[in-house]
């Protein structure tokens, strides 16, 4: 199955790659410096992985720089967001599945 890409905000795109009731996989691009993944938080654990690009993340109180090939984890409920650096890819994990991508 092939889900459709949906715009996130100015500049960025999120595309679901596979998904099961455990695990999600989904795809974010943003296509422009300054791009914003706004703050936000939910119950599932979320793991991403740098493709492509530079982003600066925030996770609760923490702030730190990415790029090609970083990878971190998310705790469920965590107060998180980035800003791109410069255009990329992330994709991300999901346990269990965001069913409100969907």
């Amino acid at each position: 199955m092939t889900w459709p890409v949906v715009a996130t905000g100015p500049h960025s795109s999120r595309q679901v790659l596979a998904d099961s009731p455990e695990l999600m996989t989904v795809a974010f691009r943003f296509d422009a410096e300054g791009a914003v993944g706004a703050l936000h938080q939910h119950p599932h654990v979320q793991s991403t992985y740098v493709v492509a690009g530079r982003f600066r993340f925030s996770v609760g109180d923490r702030s730190f720089d990415v790029g090609p090939g970083d990878a971190f984890v998310v705790p469920s409920g965590a107060v998180h967001g980035c800003v791109c650096l410069e255009p990329g890819l992330l994709i991300d994990g999901f346990t269990p599945r965001r069913d409100d991508f969907l």
